[in-house]
């Protein structure tokens, strides 16, 4: 019995691993003038640097070939007040065992600090969402992979195309898919000690690991 109980374990965690799938390298770096990018803290620990990706321009899109997740974002992208930040995100055919997540982070300060503070709404290609709060290594979960009839679902290639973004309307945060409003939360649900620092400052992009994206129309309107 405990030969079966350990063969089990071991089966497990070793499922659990191939599901995690590693992460990629990938020559180019940044070449967008004014974009910078940071790197998950796990990918960090493992030797990669913002450098294992590749941001680049492709006409008017940005062209994302990434290895480690990360978080890209020009410093001169700020928003205040009310505000609203979109992008339309073209996944190429998926070459991981599992879906991975795009989309868009808003309320960026202090990004290159170690207390960094950032909220981000993210698609998978499965039809699922999450939102999530940074502040410096401590993530807050705020939806977890949950089901959206909005999210426009990968082909059999694991190739899909879906619009992600934020609107903020009177101190309340909607994450917004393909113009459908998914969840609004309240100022003081986001903007706490251990969650943002203000729903003010800079916005980006933020990407899962080992992903192809076009990003297109990315930008902020008041």
């Amino acid at each position: 019995m405990r030969y079966s109980i350990l063969a089990i374990a071991a089966l497990v965690a070793s499922t659990t691993v191939h599901a995690q799938d590693a992460d990629r390298s990938v020559k180019g770096g940044i070449t967008v003038a004014g974009w910078k990018g940071r790197i998950d803290r796990r990918p960090l620990g493992q030797g990669k640097t913002i450098n294992d990706s590749k941001f680049a321009t492709e006409g008017k899109d940005l062209r994302l070939s990434v290895g480690p997740a990360a978080f890209y974002y020009n410093p001169a992208n700020t928003a205040s007040g009310d505000y609203t930040v979109k992008a339309t995100f073209k996944e190429h055919k998926m070459t991981a065992s599992h879906p991975h997540s795009y989309g868009i982070f808003i309320g960026g300060n202090d990004l290159e600090s170690d207390t960094e503070t950032l909220m981000y709404c993210i698609a998978y290609g499965n039809g699922t969402y999450s939102v999530k709060t940074f502040r410096g290594s401590a993530v807050q979960t705020l939806v977890n992979l949950e089901k959206t009839p909005a999210l426009k679902q990968a082909d059999a290639t694991g190739a899909s195309t879906n619009e992600v973004g934020w609107s903020v309307k009177g101190g309340k945060p909607s994450c917004v898919i393909n113009g459908t409003t998914v969840k609004t939360f309240d100022k003081f649900d986001v903007v706490a000690g251990d969650k943002l620092k203000s729903l003010d400052g800079t916005y980006g992009i933020r990407v899962s690991h080992n992903v192809e994206l076009t990003v297109s129309g990315f930008g902020m309107t008041k």
